[in-house]
């Protein structure tokens, strides 16, 4: 353990905080809703709902934190960019919410859950899992610097593209369908958009 640097470390530890307060929310809400419905099949659902939704605006908040603050400074966008870390291992808390609450729909209602289920979902679902699961390990500073600094931008690049292509599809599944998921497909496009330009502009700034 380096503890060269005992004040800095206390330092990265505080700022923890933001985690701990959206995790604290993000288990109430979906405790509040399973519990109103009395864990029902449909609480159950509505569970799923909502912490797939929430994941996928802690992803695109982490996802976009850089490029916001690079395109429009200011005290918000900062923090958000100070914070993108503790945002993303939110994002990892509130998918092992949602994780959990396919699992009780696999148990409680197995024919329903089936009939919603398809290979796609596991296949790519998982694999998006495995990234959630190494990003977040390597979210801290000693297994960052374990992994080293290419290996773990790579490792976040990768990762973070898998994922937004994969709530890309789930939500796009649903948009077609329903105008309720077209906010949620909107923002998913609007970030990788934002990332785009973004580096274009920083590459041309450079050069």
């Amino acid at each position: 353990m380096n503890i060269a640097n005992p004040a800095a470390e206390t330092k990265s530890r505080r700022r923890w905080w933001l985690f701990w307060l959206l995790a604290l929310i993000l288990a109430m809400a979906a405790w509040l809703v399973a519990f109103q419905g009395n864990f029902s099949v449909d609480a159950i659902r509505r569970v799923i709902r909502l912490t797939a939704q929430m994941s996928l605006i802690l992803f695109c908040t982490a996802f976009s934190a850089s490029a916001m603050a690079w395109q429009w400074p200011g005290p918000t966008t900062f923090f958000l960019r100070r914070y993108r870390r503790q945002i993303g291992v939110s994002f990892a808390f509130s998918h092992g919410l949602h994780a959990l609450a396919l699992v009780a729909f696999a148990k409680i209602a197995p024919s329903q859950f089936h009939e919603t289920a398809d290979t796609a979902m596991f296949v790519f679902g998982g694999l998006a899992y495995v990234f959630i699961a190494a990003m977040t390990i390597t979210s801290f500073d000693q297994t960052a610097a374990w992994l080293g600094t290419r290996r773990w931008k790579l490792l976040h690049t990768v990762g973070s593209y898998d994922i937004w292509l994969v709530f890309l599809i789930a939500e796009g599944k649903r948009a077609v369908h329903n105008t309720y998921y077209w906010p949620y497909v909107a923002l998913l496009l609007t970030v990788m958009v934002l990332r785009w330009v973004t580096t274009i502009m920083r590459a041309r700034q450079s050069t």
